[in-house]
Parts: structure tokens; C-alpha cells; sequence
């Protein structure tokens, strides 16, 4: 018998998860784990590094994939560390200590809807500015201790991690995330497993699973639909932030709005005022629409009690940033709704277009939600005003400065974005009460106090610090991407932590600019080769996966630094994410943005660097137009020389350089036989003092409820009181006049006849004289007399704007009257504005009806 040589069978492998088991006396450490209150609170983090800094390092940061990470051993061992469990229990009670407070019930509850939420780099569902604005806000909400929940989605994928070639091309990868080693938990229903909630599309449900992240004592709530209840083409809307095509992006849409309400009906939450981040969520206004005419009210009561709690805020500078739907596609998933909400479909196309009757406009999701929500908002004050242009035309017969669109600057979370060096320092020199009054200029004066020895030694610190962050954790990618060791190794020694370091960090987005440093090489390679006044820069930044021109930027930038001239000089960091930034924001010394007015709607970078005594050098344009202040930093002016662009980009390279060797360079290196520069430190402390306490979180939520919230609630209550009486009767009235407003007519009227001929004097008194037969609608019309001036550019401005009074009623004859004069001397235009006038109307552009008459 002949013996073979080998004799195997394929293995049949199952797969095994080992999980670690806690021992008992680190229970508590499990619960904190579950709460991203551990991602702002130094104390928790740092509990957590030190169980284990190698396997902290490992798992990313991630508290909950390190405890599953342990081995028993380890586990067994910290069990029995008294100085462990000493810091633990300190910590576990400051954690309980902050979630057993109630929710302020004096202040109105919010529901909160938006795409993306930056909470911490362990969890992908963010891209950039948004989400971190989003996450922000959720963190202040629980430290304000406000009654606010949220909902957005739970990504499979999330928002790419970027790599880069060794040109410098731009490597999107995207990396599936292990739901079950991230802070989250999932959601049940009464049956005992993980909820589920049906969302209808064409003639069919697609079914996403809920899960809920505690961010501190608020809930966020997100969707997940990668799930075998569902088809291949209905898994992936969750797959990626800002993926897909533009179906995709409808479903996504549609899952955010309609899923996302459904989601808080299934929980069973109700809420005072529904807050849409962006416009991607505008359909909770279809859902709560439906809800409401099925509990048998018609489209125009449900209306009125949805605008009336309803709040939008925009965060786009432009029209072509908005997401626009052709017909085709929206009627596809959309169609069902009309009868729902008891209208018709062109009724709901026409919500959705500037110009209702226009039938080739697309549907446009921002114009929707500013014509369901009774407020809407821009994310500073330039871009409010911005932002009553862009809508003008949604409300016809008012100019842009007469809308009811407002801003909110935004803020930023001090405790998450402050880095622990300086938190420390504040807390040993501010007002026992800071953290719980972070928006009182009075406590951050108390900087002024502080030594100037201190504040350079924490900046030069934390400089430190993001030179060792930069040199471990770029080395290995660096030698994989730019191929000779030597020059790594060149670039590594060249990093000077004794130079001035810039950084620029943002997405490459062409209108951000990022190019303008490199208009002029030679000069450039002058000034961060100046052996007197050595600079150095960081550029890091993610181009969207589909952004040619945005991916070329980053590109040129790497191809630059790698030329002799500029190694170590300029230096591109890779995968901008949350980490990165806290580095980033509190290590450099001047943080740079250069984008085109008025493109930058806010920006929020610049201010994350500002609470770390980092000062900003950027165009007047955002929220740095209102921050800044002489001695406390930089600008470019917001003013345009030149409308072509590049004549306009050379002009403002130029200023940058100027500013750099003349200015800021000098500034910085002026010693004066010290360690460090006296003036320097000075605008720090200006910085500090004068701009940090207006660009909070805590200022940003307090004004959303003072300027939005509040108001939307208060309305809210008076219109749903009594069974909806008060909607029901201004969903009434509004018919009435929408009945009537054609036949209202112009009976007479007296002027005189310099009025007549448009030629008066200034400073004479003029009566104006207007009978109105109003057609029965008893004192429901209002008419103003509107004085425009024409501007050095060509538009049309409001001058003055002056109502009539009724002098005399006769029946249906209203007698309207009104003195008027011109103080001014110079070309004007006047005409006279019909409107329906009721003190129950929260502004004109709720009920936007207006005749003009001469």
C-alpha cells in the first residue's frame, strides 16, 4: 500500500467574537465609555489613556474599543489598582453628578435634524465644518442643560479617510465601521428588539434600524438602513456622507426628514420647535404636515402650526450650494404626499420653487424649508444679510433688507476644543463661575492678569506638542508616500519648534483659497528662508472625492513642498479629522484663512484656534468681519480692488506677504532681551479678552434662544391652544383675503402735484391721501409709502419706509393718510406698497401678498 503524502480537508471556519468581560470593580468605566461626555471632559480621557497608552494609541482614542481590546489579565490587574479605581471613582462621580441634573423646563425643547454630527474622530459621521458645528451645539445643549434630542444617520462608511499618493494625489478610502466597538447603543421598541422604523418610498418601505449616541444628557438618534430587511439599492443610503448620486442623495433626504420624524413618533417625543441644520432635512415639513391633516386639520391650519415651530437655518453662501431635484425624480419617491397633506402635486412643487407657476424650475429643498418654517437664519451676521438676498426672490414685493431672515454667529464648544493646557490655566486664573458663564467678557479680562512668562510657555507647550504629534504619527505615511528616507528625515529635523508656525487647515474647496501663499515663489522662498525670522506652514485639508480643481490644489501645494527650498517649510499633513485639528488649533501660532468674500459663510476654525491663544490672520469675511480687533490679529480687507479674480488673488497674496515681513514676522522675534516677545504675548492676551468670549457655543445657543427658540415656542402655544382655535382662525383669515385681495380697490386718491410729477423740495411736509374700498375684509390692509436710492453699484436700496394711518371709515371705504418728507436732497424713487396687516402674523413674509400702486 502506497502512503500519500498529505491528506487534508478544506477547514470549515466560523468566525468568533471574544469579547473581554469587566470584572465588577470597573463597571463604571463601561458606563462612561458609552457617553461621548468623556470626549470633552480631560479627566475621563485621560483615566482612559492611562489604563493602557499603548492600546489607547491602537484603538484610536476609542474608549470602548479598548476595554473590549484588553486581555483578561490586564483587566484582572486594573481591577486591583487602588490609584486606578481611586481616579475612576472620582471620575464617575463627576460624570453622575453632571447626568442626574433635570432638563431646564423654563426654556422651550428642541428637535434637532441635520446631516452630520462631528461628536469625536472615533465616530465617522462627519465630513467637516457642519457636523462639527452640529456636534457642538449637542455638547452645549447638554452642558446648558437644555431639553434637546437629535437625529441624523449612522453611516456604514461615513466620510472618506484620506491618503495621498506620492505626487500628492488625493486617495479617497473608505473604511467600514464596526458598529459594535463604538460609543453608541442601540434603541429598542416595546417588543424587546432593536427598533425599527418604516420609512414609505414609491410603494414600498425602506426599514432602518435605530441606534442612539448620549452625547452628555442629550440623545441623538440616527438611522441605519444597511440592513438585509432591505434591497441592494436601498442599503447603501447610509452608507456614505455625501455619496451616491442624486437619487441617493433624495433618499437620504427623505430619510432625514420624513424617517427622522417618524423615528421620534415611534419614541414617542414631541418637541416645541424643529430646528432643520441645513436644508437636507426641509421634509420633517412634509411629515408633520401629514400628521396633522390625518388628526383632521386641512393643509392650511397644518401649516400654520408647523411654520409656527419650525426654524431654518442655512449655512450656504451661494444658490448652486443648494440641493435642487428635477420633477422627474422628485416625483418618484414623492408623489404619495400631495394627498396627504391635502393639496396638489404642482401645490407642492410650488413650495419648493422661487417661482411657483414656473414649471421647468426644480424643486429646491432650501426654498421649501424657508416656506414651511416661520424663521430662517444665516450663520453670522454678513452671511445673514447674504442670505436675504439669495431668498429675495422666495418673497417678492420686499427687498432683501426687509426680510424677516436673521443670523446667528456661530460659536464654538470651548471644553472640546480648548486643549486641557489651557483649560488648566484658566481655571487657575477666571472666575471660579467660567465654565457655567463662558459668554462674560468681564471673566475672560482676568487673562490680562495672567504672566506673560505663563502664556508663552503653555503656547510654546502646546507648539511642542503638535511637533511630537507630527513627527510620530506622519513618519510611517511619509515614508510610504514620499519614498527616500533621507528626505524624511531631512523634513523631520527641519521642523523648527522655535520658528513662527502658520497653519491652514479647512476643505479644499476652490473659494478657501488655499493657492494665494503660492502666488509668488521666489518671495515666498524668501521670506521662510529668512535665517533671522524662521516660519514654517501646515496645510491640511480634505478636496470632495468629486472636486477635480480641489484635489489639484492639493496637489500643487505637495508638489511645492517637496522642492529643496521648501522642505520643512511647508508641510502637508494628511486626513484632516477632529484629532488632527485639536492638534492643529492649539499648536500653531497664527491660524490663516484666505477665502473670497463672501463666501465663507462663517468658519469655525479661527475660533477653535482663538480659545487656545492662537491668533487668526484671514479675510474680513464670516464670523472673523465681527471678531476682529486691532492688536489681537490680522485681516485682509473685505474691500474688492479688482472684479477679475486673479488680478484680485495677486493683490491679496502681495498684502499677505507684506503683512508677514513687515508686521507679524518682526513682531513675533522682537525679544527685547527675553525669552520671548512681550507684544507678542500682548496680542494674545487681546485676543483673548476681546474676541473669545463673543465666539462660544454657549453665546451661539443662548442667542438661538433669545433671537429664535423662545419667540417659536411662545407662538406655537398661542396658535395650538384650545384645539388649534387661533391657527384655525388665521388659516381663515388668510383665505379670506386670498379671496378677496384681487377685487380691493383704489377709490381716490389726493397728492400734490409736485408729488405727482416726482419733483419736491427737501424738508417740506407733503399729505397723502388714499381711499381703499376693502372689499368687507374690515380693516385687514396696511399701505406704506416706499422711498428707494439707487447705490454707487446699481441697486436699489430702501431709503425710507412710512405707513399710512386710517384717518376715516365709511363702510367698506377706508381712509388712509400720511405726512411725508424728504430730509435728504438727490434722486429718489417712490412708490406705494399694498399689504394684509394682522397682529397675529409673526412678519410680512408669512403671508407675502403686496400690490404696488403710484
Amino acid at each position: 500500500m502506497k502512503v500519500k503524502v498529505s491528506n487534508v480537508n478544506a477547514p470549515n471556519w466560523k468566525e468568533v467574537t471574544v469579547k473581554s468581560t469587566l470584572p465588577a470593580e470597573l463597571e463604571k468605566l463601561a458606563e462612561i465609555s458609552r457617553n461621548i461626555w468623556w470626549s470633552w471632559n480631560y479627566e475621563a480621557t485621560e483615566l482612559f489613556r492611562d489604563l493602557d497608552p499603548e492600546l489607547w494609541k491602537e484603538t484610536g482614542h476609542n474608549p470602548v474599543f479598548l476595554l473590549e481590546s484588553m486581555s483578561y489579565e490586564k483587566l484582572e490587574a486594573l481591577s486591583k489598582d487602588k490609584a486606578i479605581l481611586k481616579r475612576m471613582n472620582e471620575v464617575y462621580a463627576q460624570f453622575r453628578a453632571y447626568m442626574d441634573v433635570k432638563p431646564d423646563a423654563q426654556r422651550p425643547s428642541v428637535a434637532y435634524f441635520s446631516m452630520e454630527y462631528g461628536l469625536s474622530s472615533v465616530l465617522k459621521i462627519y465630513s467637516g465644518g457642519l457636523g462639527v458645528l452640529a456636534g457642538d451645539y449637542l455638547k452645549e445643549a447638554s452642558d446648558s442643560n437644555v431639553n434637546l434630542c437629535a437625529i441624523g444617520f449612522l453611516y456604514r462608511y461615513g466620510y472618506f479617510t484620506q491618503s495621498l499618493a506620492m505626487d500628492g494625489q488625493q486617495i479617497a478610502n473608505y473604511e467600514a465601521q464596526n458598529f459594535g466597538q463604538l460609543p453608541i447603543e442601540k434603541v429598542f421598541g416595546e417588543d424587546g428588539q432593536q427598533l425599527i422604523v418604516d420609512v414609505p418610498y414609491l410603494n414600498y418601505f425602506v426599514r432602518a434600524y435605530v441606534w442612539k449616541v448620549n452625547v452628555g444628557r442629550v440623545s441623538l438618534y440616527l438611522l441605519d438602513t444597511d440592513n438585509e430587511m432591505n434591497s441592494e439599492y436601498d442599503r447603501p443610503i447610509t452608507h456614505q456622507l455625501y455619496g451616491g448620486d442624486w437619487e441617493n442623495r433624495l433618499k437620504q433626504e427623505i430619510l432625514l426628514g420624513i424617517g427622522g420624524i417618524l423615528t421620534l413618533k415611534a419614541l414617542g417625543i414631541t418637541k416645541d420647535v424643529y430646528h432643520c441644520n441645513e436644508g437636507h432635512a426641509a421634509l420633517i415639513n412634509v411629515q408633520r404636515i401629514c400628521d396633522y391633516v390625518a388628526g383632521g386639520l386641512n393643509f392650511d391650519q397644518a401649516i400654520e402650526l408647523v411654520r409656527a415651530s419650525s426654524l431654518y437655518t442655512v449655512h450656504t453662501p451661494v444658490p448652486a450650494g443648494h440641493d435642487y431635484f428635477d420633477e422627474s425624480l422628485f416625483g418618484k419617491y414623492m408623489s404619495g404626499y400631495p394627498t396627504q397633506m391635502g393639496i396638489s402635486w404642482d401645490d407642492l412643487m410650488g413650495l419648493g420653487r422661487s417661482n411657483p407657476e414656473d414649471k421647468g424650475e426644480r424643486f429646491c429643498m432650501s426654498t421649501f424649508a424657508c416656506n414651511t418654517a416661520q424663521e430662517v437664519n444665516g450663520v453670522s451676521w454678513l452671511h445673514g444679510k447674504v442670505s436675504q438676498e439669495m431668498f429675495s426672490s422666495i418673497w417678492k414685493g420686499y427687498f432683501p433688507e426687509e426680510s424677516h431672515v436673521g443670523y446667528v454667529t456661530n460659536g464654538v464648544h470651548f471644553p472640546t476644543w480648548s486643549a486641557t493646557e489651557w483649560k488648566e490655566l484658566y481655571a487657575k486664573y477666571f472666575d471660579a463661575k467660567f465654565m457655567n458663564d463662558q459668554s462674560n467678557p468681564k471673566i475672560w479680562e482676568a487673562i490680562y492678569g495672567v504672566p506673560d512668562e505663563v502664556i508663552w510657555k503653555t503656547r510654546q507647550t502646546m507648539k511642542l506638542k503638535l511637533i511630537d504629534y507630527i513627527r510620530k504619527q506622519f513618519r510611517d505615511s511619509w515614508l510610504k508616500n514620499q519614498g527616500d528616507p533621507s528626505r524624511i528625515v531631512s523634513l523631520m529635523d527641519k521642523i523648527n519648534p522655535n520658528a513662527l508656525l502658520i497653519g491652514f487647515g479647512r476643505r479644499f474647496a476652490t473659494y478657501k483659497r488655499a493657492h494665494l501663499l503660492f502666488t509668488d515663489l521666489d518671495r515666498l522662498a524668501k521670506i521662510v528662508n529668512n535665517p533671522d525670522y524662521p516660519v514654517q506652514f501646515l496645510f491640511t485639508g480634505k478636496a470632495h472625492p468629486h472636486d477635480g480643481a480641489g484635489q489639484g490644489l492639493i496637489k500643487r501645494i505637495v508638489e511645492i513642498s517637496h522642492r529643496p527650498e521648501f522642505l520643512g517649510k511647508i508641510i502637508f499633513l494628511e486626513n484632516y479629522d477632529m484629532q488632527l485639528a485639536r492638534r492643529l488649533v492649539s499648536g500653531v501660532d497664527i491660524w490663516l484663512n484666505t477665502p473670497t468674500r463672501p463666501l465663507e459663510a462663517s468658519g469655525t476654525s479661527g475660533e477653535k484656534a482663538l480659545m487656545n491663544g492662537v491668533l487668526n490672520f484671514s479675510v474680513l469675511d464670516g464670523w472673523w468681519l465681527e471678531g476682529y480687533r486691532e492688536k489681537a490679529g490680522w485681516a485682509l480687507t473685505e474691500k474688492r480692488t479688482y472684479q477679475n479674480q486673479e488680478y484680485q488673488d495677486q493683490l491679496d497674496a502681495a498684502t499677505i506677504y507684506s503683512l508677514l515681513e513687515t508686521e507679524i514676522l518682526p513682531l513675533y522675534y522682537k525679544r527685547e532681551g527675553k525669552e520671548y516677545s512681550q507684544e507678542w504675548v500682548q496680542y494674545v492676551k487681546n485676543s483673548i479678552a476681546q474676541i473669545a468670549p463673543h465666539y462660544t457655543m454657549k453665546r451661539q445657543l443662548d442667542d438661538y434662544y433669545s433671537k429664535f427658540y423662545t419667540k417659536l415656542a411662545k407662538r406655537f402655544a398661542l396658535l395650538s391652544a384650545n384645539d388649534n382655535a387661533k391657527a384655525k382662525e388665521i388659516a381663515a383669515w388668510k383665505e379670506e383675503v386670498v379671496a378677496k385681495w384681487d377685487s380691493i380697490e383704489v377709490v381716490s386718491f389726493e397728492k400734490t402735484e409736485e408729488l405727482i410729477n416726482g419733483s419736491i423740495e427737501s424738508g417740506k411736509e407733503y399729505t397723502i391721501t388714499y381711499v381703499i374700498d376693502e372689499k368687507g375684509l374690515n380693516d385687514a390692509i396696511g399701505i406704506e409709502l416706499v422711498t428707494t436710492y439707487t447705490n454707487a453699484e446699481g441697486k436699489q436700496h430702501v431709503y425710507s419706509v412710512e405707513p399710512f394711518e386710517v384717518v376715516k371709515k365709511e363702510g367698506d371705504l377706508y381712509t388712509f393718510q400720511v405726512k411725508h418728507s424728504l430730509s435728504n436732497a438727490g434722486s429718489f424713487k417712490v412708490a406705494y406698497r399694498m399689504f394684509p396687516k394682522n397682529s397675529d402674523l409673526p412678519h410680512r413674509q408669512d403671508f407675502c401678498y403686496v400690490r404696488w400702486f403710484n
